[in-house]
């Protein structure tokens, strides 16, 4: 049958409407626009939300425009470094921190942007225009991020109150040092949950708090104050000596003292390394250091390599091990006492 026939044999036939289906679903109109896309607050009122439209190609594009432009309000004031963010966090989830009851409704957090998360942001609406455009709707309740602010920052003064509550007799110690260090970081979150409350109408909460860098001060005067005595068995010209003392100087620890609570006790085994026949001669070096609590008897971080330098005179072989030797007190002791210090939050 002719293409033309068919298609006359089924309208005759009475199938018309099929034309008309096809058409009809080509052309389905998408859902009328809702006010919010317009403005937002047609749909939440003003004094209780924060609430923005954000757009994008996809719903996941959409909803994190929204968020992004949610936690825009805010500006960079409630942002906070990688650095920072992971030294919190560490300290809230590590379980010292956790005996001071910082109930947080962490479940609630929705990371928007690199550095901020906002507690209770949410989308509360979604729609489709049917042109390949997606508009979505995030919302903060103003009470609820008072209410889980202001939780946060009252249980973060307790945490700081808890670290800096120290007698004379702790005062001067390794210890009070990391304390104030772990301060500073609870003041520096604080800073944004304080910015954060303040956007949201409670800016009462930002008054009379200490800045992290206040904190970090404290600290650096109490390092200030804490002597270490460092005393190395079969050193050559000071050079092992020499080395831990820059490590300890940098970060703000002094040398000496009448008695000193800290003591680096260091022990160097140099020796030539038997190889008959070899065109090289080595010499191998065995180091052992232990900083050393003389009040309690503790070691608080033990430290050990052993290398191997070669030259064509002995001399030189030492030279060498010597010199390797100080480059690695540089740089692994030095990343192992800074590791140690950050660690040192009480109850760990």
């Amino acid at each position: 049958m002719a293409k033309g026939k068919f298609f006359s044999a089924l309208m005759k036939a009475g199938l018309p409407c099929l034309a008309l289906v096809v058409a009809a679903c080509a052309t389905v109109p998408a859902a009328p626009q809702p006010e919010w896309v317009r403005d937002p607050y047609t749909s939440f009122n003003r004094q209780a939300y924060l609430a923005v439209v954000g757009s994008g190609g996809s719903r996941q594009a959409a909803e994190m425009d929204a968020l992004g432009r949610l936690a825009a309000i805010f500006g960079t004031a409630v942002q906070v470094s990688d650095t920072l963010a992971e030294s919190y966090r560490n300290a809230v989830s590590g379980g010292a921190v956790s005996a001071w009851t910082h109930e947080v409704a962490l479940d609630r957090t929705i990371e928007i942007t690199a550095g901020m998360n906002l507690i209770g942001a949410e989308i509360r609406d979604f729609w489709e225009d049917g042109r390949g455009g997606n508009h979505a709707l995030a919302v903060l309740n103003r009470a609820d991020a008072v209410r889980i602010y202001s939780q946060m920052l009252r249980a973060n003064l307790q945490i700081i109150d808890n670290l800096t509550a120290l007698t004379v007799a702790e005062r001067n110690t390794i210890d009070a040092f990391a304390r104030y260090q772990f301060a500073a970081v609870f003041a520096d979150m604080n800073a944004s949950y304080a910015a954060v409350l303040t956007v949201v109408g409670a800016p009462q909460y930002a008054q009379g708090l200490r800045s992290g860098d206040d904190f970090r001060l404290e600290a650096r005067e109490i390092v200030r104050a804490i002597p270490i005595e460092i005393t190395v068995q079969n050193d050559r010209a000071g050079r092992i000596q020499g080395a831990f003392a820059r490590v300890f100087s940098d970060i703000g620890f002094r040398s000496g003292g009448a008695s000193p609570r800290y003591v680096l006790d260091v022990d160097v085994n140099i020796q030539p390394v038997d190889n008959p026949g070899a065109q090289f001669l080595f010499t191998r070096i065995e180091l052992a250091a232990n900083l050393v609590d003389t009040e309690t008897g503790t070691v608080l971080l033990p430290f050990t390599f052993n290398l191997r330098e070669g030259h064509l005179t002995l001399a030189e072989a030492e030279n060498r091990a010597f010199r390797t030797a100080e480059q690695r007190i540089n740089v692994e002791y030095r990343n192992m006492l800074s590791r140690y210090l950050s660690r040192l939050i009480p109850g760990l």
